[in-house]
């Protein structure tokens, strides 16, 4: 039978109240109390009872992890990044997997059945609707790899879409490539829309070069195959494709390749985020890094201090991206200037 606390209690010539206190964060016991508890526990194998501790203090440390595309496998990156962060600070993920068809406050309401302290939204395709239902059913919010621009009430920590669409664009250009393309996701997301957005506005302030734009219905593998095969098939390919993602931009070359391109040679590709799947040998894809590392170490902790101040006004923190140079797409053109273009 498990070890009780009253047990500990006798076992440490104490109560049971200085027991508990022991084991309740921010309580008020004296060194030498604590020293009694602490050691009698280590003997007994005592193990503090969250459910307990989450009733005396109104804090269960859950964390409610919430997110929608685990076909794609950079998001099981991300889930064990956010899940090991969170249990190292000693707090419990609790995961939910949702998609467009759910309704935002349904979901809210099952969070709130779970008494989480709060909630850490990591998608960039789930609609805004989701983080302010949260909030509105009480529930601190914290939206990693959210939209971060605009106005916010709840904490959104992201990359500038607009941003990797112009540094996508500016590459592709500074390659000599004229005739480009964009490979988009699901045409709702707002990462699509504000990827398309940058890359365009840069495309138009080059009158030489001309540019098609395609949507695949989801940020996957198969979608990225897919609609890769039927632009071979409907039209002449692109010198070069800006995929709204690296699974996109995988499963475009695995189309490529079947129908005898090689990449860079006959086509280039350039994806977005750097999973580690990119540089894997045989796929060894020219992308854009997202630092994926710092934005869910930064999320943790505001989901933290959310969780413990929820008057704290809403933050917004933008990442900064990079150009990451493997095999995918061929050589910047001698001489050109690296300007903005």
């Amino acid at each position: 039978m498990p070890v009780t606390l009253k047990e500990v209690a006798e076992r440490a010539g104490v109560s049971r109240s200085a027991v508990s206190r022991t084991f309740t964060e921010g309580a008020s016991v004296s060194a030498r109390t604590r020293g009694k508890v602490e050691l009698a526990a280590a003997e007994l194998g005592y193990a503090p009872s969250l459910l307990a501790s989450g009733l005396t203090t109104g804090r269960t440390k859950l964390i409610g992890l919430v997110s929608n595309n685990f076909r794609n496998p950079v998001f099981l990156q991300i889930f064990d990044l956010f899940t090991r962060g969170l249990q190292d600070r000693g707090l419990r993920p609790l995961i939910v997997n949702i998609d467009d068809l759910s309704d935002p406050a349904s979901a809210a309401r099952r969070l709130r059945q779970h008494s989480v302290d709060g909630v850490i939204l990591a998608s960039s395709s789930l609609s805004p609707a989701f983080a302010e239902a949260f909030r509105l059913a009480g529930v601190p919010v914290v939206h990693a790899f959210g939209r971060a621009s605009g106005e916010t009430r709840v904490h959104v920590l992201g990359v500038d879409n607009h941003a990797i669409g112009r540094m996508a664009a500016r590459s592709l250009v500074r390659r000599g490539y004229r005739n480009v393309a964009f490979l988009g996701g699901p045409r709702a997301a707002t990462t699509t829309e504000d990827r398309l957005a940058g890359f365009a506005a840069v495309i138009a302030r080059h009158p030489a070069v001309t540019m098609t734009v395609s949507f695949a219905t989801d940020y996957a593998f198969e979608a990225g195959r897919s609609e890769m095969t039927r632009l071979l098939v409907d039209r002449p390919h692109a010198e070069a494709y800006f995929c709204g993602d690296d699974i996109l931009a995988i499963g475009a070359l695995s189309a490529l390749r079947d129908a005898g391109l090689s990449v860079p040679g006959h086509v280039g590709v350039l994806g977005v985020n750097d999973m580690d799947m990119a540089g894997w040998p045989g796929i060894d894809l020219t992308t854009i890094r997202q630092p994926i590392d710092a934005i869910i170490d930064a999320s943790v902790e505001l989901a933290i201090a959310a969780a413990e101040r929820p008057e704290h006004p809403p933050e917004r923190r933008i990442f900064g991206c990079r150009l990451v140079e493997r095999a995918t797409l061929k050589p910047t053109v001698s001489g050109r200037p690296a300007g903005r273009g």
